[in-house]
């Protein structure tokens, strides 16, 4: 498969699959394989309202409800479905090489933040006792957020529970600055909150962070923005805030917003370098109209 049909086939990132109400395969190339995805958000609730997101939220949503029984089911179904070979009958996946067939991970993320369900706690523990039942215990449980909602009981019982297995934390951040934050995320939720709710959670559970570098009618972030997100990581990192790494990328799929638009990548490389210097963090980047 080339380069073009596999950032084609990325492109194709469908939360459906059949008739599975909760459950449906994705080509990650931040896995770099196939990675599960559990849309604990059917009904489309989110704490922000990103200019870059895909999601169209004029539609009316399929299901409004979580029905833990069924997304288990699902769950068990779907990684049958992968390791017997049939999720390869079809495309895109026929024609992924046999390097991106792998299964990465379960991945709770979907058509709005995963941490607003109320059933965030036992989803958990679905995938979990999927992941024992098949024996699959490299198999990463990961929690795709834009950390709003970090700070719940539940929530915390959950990322507790990941915790005791192969994991992984994706944490959104995409301002430095609160202006810009509303501008980007455009959330009622305050900036300080989400900061707050970062460095607290990386204190006990080392994360990834997650960063959209994009252009807003024309114009990408300015340098001071750039170097006020830097002052950020290094204030959680001297608190003592555990980050992994640094997730770089910019526009990959078409949002429903126009005027949103990607970066080049020589201006996400130079962001990336930018960045690093500036904090020691590593950090991967992923362009927009490039495999990577």
């Amino acid at each position: 498969m080339s380069e073009g049909n596999l950032l084609a086939a990325h492109l194709d990132h469908r939360r459906v699959y059949d008739d599975f109400s909760y459950v449906y395969p994705v080509i990650s190339r931040r896995s770099q394989g196939v990675s599960i995805g559990v849309n604990l958000n059917p009904d489309k609730t989110c704490n922000f309202n990103c200019v870059y997101c895909e999601v169209d939220r004029e539609s009316p949503p399929r299901r409004r409800s979580v029905e833990v029984d069924m997304l288990l089911e699902e769950l068990r179904a779907m990684l049958r479905i992968h390791s017997d070979g049939t999720l390869f009958e079809r495309e895109p996946f026929s024609a992924m090489p046999l390097t991106w067939r792998t299964l990465r991970d379960i991945a709770f993320s979907g058509e709005g933040e995963p941490t607003t369900c109320r059933f965030f706690e036992q989803a958990v523990e679905a995938a979990w006792r999927v992941r024992e039942e098949m024996e699959l215990p490299e198999l990463k449980l990961v929690l795709i957020t834009d950390a709003a909602c970090l700070d719940r009981p539940g929530v915390v019982r959950g990322l507790r529970r990941m915790q005791k297995g192969a994991h992984e934390i994706w944490a959104k951040l995409d301002a430095g600055t609160p202006d810009y934050y509303h501008k980007i995320n455009r959330s009622h939720v305050p900036f300080v909150w989400i900061l707050r709710n970062i460095f607290k959670t990386a204190s006990w559970c080392p994360l990834y962070l997650q960063s959209m570098f994009l252009r807003i009618s024309g114009e990408p972030p300015d340098e001071a923005e750039v170097f006020a997100y830097c002052d950020r990581l290094n204030e959680m990192k001297e608190s003592g805030g555990k980050i992994l790494g640094l997730q770089l990328y910019t526009i990959a799929r078409p949002p429903v917003m126009p005027w949103a638009t990607a970066l080049s990548d020589e201006e996400l490389n130079r962001i990336g370098q930018q960045i690093h210097e500036e904090t020691g963090l590593p950090y991967r980047v992923f362009y927009g109209k490039q495999w990577n």
